[in-house]
């Protein structure tokens, strides 16, 4: 008799990968429904006429095998044969008046060269300095390191803990458009307000320097898709399965159990435990009618904020940018006039090459990327009218072709491949919430989830978890490995077994 427990999984993104992957490592059979054709959810690119446009991945936290988080990409089998390379600047702002920004990865370096240009911002440049030097502690080693180093570091993040904790809990209040608010420079000013999402905790900028400093962020060659292969590939090595094009419409609940999902296409499967990695929103309102929720759950959905939705402009050009230095963000320069693009003004126009990366396109050429803010709803509107949608992405890449034009002169004839994609194309491929790119954001509304993470269940329901980005504030693909992570040493430890976290 097969007494492996049945696991249904919605969505096969990282967080749904993963639960699938330590699912079948601890002996649940385990099939996960992805609304999809591949995997990855919005750890994705897509190819256009040679081209590769990569809508995820600039730096992967864990790239350095002497770090802890590598442990969990092994553990998953990501990082196993992936080169990463490790650029010396997080992005470069380019000054009306010539001058360029660097925020380079070198704290040293990036503390001298921020005071040299603007000595009257030293006190808060240090203020920043200090931050990501506090954060420097939370790089802990792998478990494959000696005995005493890891002793010797765990001991110093307590210390932290300990001597920092103020501290930390007062930047975790701070966003970054009250950090930014206190340069004297309006460059600087303006700089550190692009760099980061406004109401975005700082004290998260601080942790991503600390990361780039520490060579624990670099590049993996090739992007987002063949890390979602591999996962994929993995998983379906330990004997899960994958159903693509299959959208869950409905958690199957029975005397407030799950037990199983029934598909838009009308077909039911049953299942002991059901998983959702798939968008919180429709999780809990629309697959579950909003039966098993409280005021708490609410309120977070009416009040929190989601990570903006953004119009994603890829272009093929025919031309290398050699000139252009290697950075992590890439690099901003000011319009000569203030323009207005979909539905928001604009001076600035951010630009993300992948010069760094020749899979990204033919010998001689590259692929570069333009992300903008944008509203959700001016959107939706315009999605009534396909005539209309279909226009205003032609005339949103023709306005950023002639902008760049500004920046490159004759690079409008170099334009061989134009995408653009808007958040209802986020929404149509992943279906997360009103277009956001990611889940929630650390504001200082919700900080105390990272001391204290969100409940992976909802009130009422048996037999029935979630994981992914939105119960892990701050998204990124760590969180959705750790989120799926965690998830399974609840179930096996309500099961009564020991977790497993690699195979034999």
């Amino acid at each position: 008799m097969n007494n492996e427990k049945q696991v249904i999984i919605i969505g096969a993104g990282f967080a749904g990968l993963a639960a699938g992957i330590y699912g079948q490592l601890n002996g649940y059979k385990t099939t996960i429904f992805e609304m999809h054709n591949k995997p990855g959810g919005l750890c994705t690119s897509w190819k256009r006429n040679g081209y590769t446009i990569d809508g995820c991945i600039h730096w992967l936290v864990g790239s350095n095998p002497n770090s802890n988080m590598h442990d969990y990409w092994e553990e998953v089998g990501l990082i196993q044969g992936r080169e990463c390379i490790y650029m010396d600047s997080y992005m470069h702002y380019e000054c009306s008046d010539g001058r360029v920004i660097a925020f380079h990865r070198d704290i040293d370096k990036l503390e001298k060269q921020l005071i040299e240009f603007s000595p009257q911002d030293e006190a808060h440049i240090k203020e920043f300095i200090s931050g990501i030097r506090l954060c420097l502690h939370f790089n802990q080693p792998s478990k494959h390191a000696p005995f005493f180093e890891r002793f010797s570091k765990q001991l110093g993040l307590y210390t932290t803990f300990i001597t920092k904790g103020k501290e930390m809990q007062k930047w975790m209040k701070v966003t970054g458009k009250d950090f930014a608010e206190g340069f004297k420079d309006p460059d600087l000013k303006n700089a550190f307000s692009e760099m980061w999402i406004p109401e975005f905790s700082i004290l998260f900028m601080f942790f991503t320097f600390a990361y780039l400093s520490a060579k624990n962020a670099g590049y993996p060659l090739g992007g987002s898709m063949p890390m979602s292969r591999a996962l994929e590939q993995n998983y379906k090595a330990l004997g899960g399965t994958i159903v693509y094009d299959s959208r869950v419409s409905k958690i199957i609940t029975e005397n407030n159990c799950a037990s199983g999902v029934a598909l838009e296409d009308g077909k039911e499967y049953r299942s002991d435990i059901v998983i959702s990695a798939a968008d919180g929103y429709s999780t809990i309102f629309k697959m579950l009618d909003g039966k098993y929720t409280n005021e708490k759950i609410r309120d977070i959905y009416e009040k929190w904020i989601p990570f903006h939705p953004l119009i994603f402009i890829g272009l093929g050009i025919n031309r290398r940018f050699d000139e252009i230095p290697l950075s992590v963000s890439g690099f901003s320069f000011p319009l000569k006039e203030e323009v207005v693009i979909a539905d928001k003004k604009r001076t600035r126009l951010p630009v993300h090459l992948y010069h760094h990366d020749p899979s990204m396109a033919p010998e001689g050429r590259t692929t570069l990327t333009v992300f903008l803010e944008t509203n959700y709803e001016y959107w939706k509107e315009l999605k009534s009218d396909k005539t209309a949608y279909i226009n205003k992405k032609d005339e949103i890449s023709g306005q950023v072709i002639n902008l760049l034009e500004q920046r490159f002169p004759g690079i409008s004839s170099q334009v061989e491949m134009v995408d653009v994609a808007t958040p209802m194309t986020f929404e149509r491929y992943t279906g997360n919430w009103r277009g956001s790119f990611e889940g929630w954001l650390i504001t200082p509304d919700n900080a105390n989830t990272i001391m204290k993470p969100m409940s992976q269940t909802l009130p009422g329901l048996e037999n029935f978890y979630m994981c992914g980005q939105w119960v892990e504030p701050g998204g990124g693909l760590p969180t959705g490995i750790m989120s799926a992570r965690r998830l399974f040493k609840t179930i096996c430890k309500k099961d009564g077994k020991k977790f497993i976290a690699t195979k034999a």
